[in-house]
């Protein structure tokens, strides 16, 4: 018997053999009475609470630290045996290989986790989730790089000289790639700092729409009119943007002119006439109306109400209701409005 044990093949004897299949079997079941009994009544746990963080925690540890600890036990046992220089460097590089994808994949899946939680969490979360797939796609391509260069480094590749070369190339490229990045980052800004979301109604510059896609690059917007207008990221964020989905009221200010021989007694009537008026529509909260000033051919008076909600059409509804009920009031009461008019005095001379 102990001859056999004793016996070599490839540099180890049986005994040894045996020694690292035991530690493998003992290893793999251990590792199985873990999963089966603790990470079991783990999963439960965690199915049972209302928080989401456990279940990603549990299923970190089952999707990554398991494996990771399978790798370590068949890693643990092959070194109680004499390897060649050449298998060993070959079972490293592997065992580095293997670990780094576990632990990319252990981040990715974090960072993902904390993206979504925090787009869960925000007050405005409308379409955000198309926006969370362009930042998925830059987190997961920054990450896999990191693990990139990793890798190349515990290979025995000269990284400090490959990062040198990057440097130079990376100015390069920025300094060429400019306007792409400046729209990059002007999307990161319009995804953490939301001053628009998708459905929303903005107004840039002379330009206004709906906000119907936030990319990487551009964000396109439907006009009034029907048409898409795109712009830069960069441009959106330089520029001062008009959300009117975030009005919760609108005001408004308009402007009434009266012919100047209206009699004084009418003049002084007209900011009660038209305050009634605006507080008999819905949703209106006047505020002010005053006799303003004298113009070229009209006295000017001036008049500020709020409607309640950003909602255009309602606003141009309560508009022309008020603007039709001065009109058949005024009528009434003879009030006339002024239009631009002009009197010419002819003198005859000797």
């Amino acid at each position: 018997m102990q001859e056999i044990l004793n016996h070599s093949i490839f540099s180890n004897t049986v005994r040894e053999y045996l020694t690292s299949f035991g530690i493998f079997l003992g290893g793999m079941l251990t590792v199985h009475i873990f999963k089966r009994y603790v990470l079991g009544r783990l999963k439960k746990w965690a199915d049972s609470t209302e928080s989401s963080f456990d279940n990603l925690l549990v299923s970190a540890i089952d999707r990554f630290l398991v494996p990771a600890i399978y790798l370590g036990i068949f890693y643990a046992a092959l070194h109680t045996l004499v390897l060649s220089p050449e298998f060993e460097h070959g079972l490293r590089i592997a065992a580095i290989l293997v670990v780094t994808v576990l632990a990319v994949r252990a981040v990715i899946s974090a960072v993902n986790f904390s993206l979504e939680s925090y787009l869960n969490n925000s007050a405005h979360s409308d379409g955000s989730d198309k926006q969370l797939k362009g930042i998925r796609g830059l987190v997961n391509f920054a990450i896999w790089m990191t693990a990139l260069v990793f890798v190349l480094d515990n290979m025995g590749v000269k990284i400090s000289a490959v990062v040198a070369g990057l440097g130079v190339g990376g100015i390069a490229v920025a300094l060429a790639a400019q306007a792409v990045l400046g729209d990059i980052f002007g999307y990161f800004v319009i995804f953490f700092d939301k001053p628009f979301t998708i459905g929303d109604f903005i107004v840039v510059g002379d330009k206004m729409g709906a906000v119907e896609y936030i990319g990487i690059k551009t964000t396109r917007i439907r006009a009034i009119g029907g048409e898409i207008l795109i712009f830069s990221n960069k441009d959106l964020t330089n520029s001062r943007v008009h959300n009117f989905k975030k009005m919760e009221k609108r005001r408004v200010v308009f402007k009434l002119g009266m012919v100047y021989q209206t009699p004084s007694e009418k003049l002084r009537a007209i900011p009660a006439i038209v305050k009634h008026i605006i507080e008999a529509q819905q949703d209106t909260t006047f505020d002010r109306g005053h006799f303003a000033s004298y113009g070229d051919s009209s006295l000017d008076f001036e008049f500020v109400y709020y409607v309640n909600g950003a909602d255009y059409t309602k606003y141009m509804d309560i508009q022309q209701a008020i603007n039709l009920d001065i009109f058949e009031t005024f009528e009434k009461e003879n009030i006339a409005f002024a239009y631009p008019t002009r009197t010419l005095f002819v003198s005859k001379a000797d």
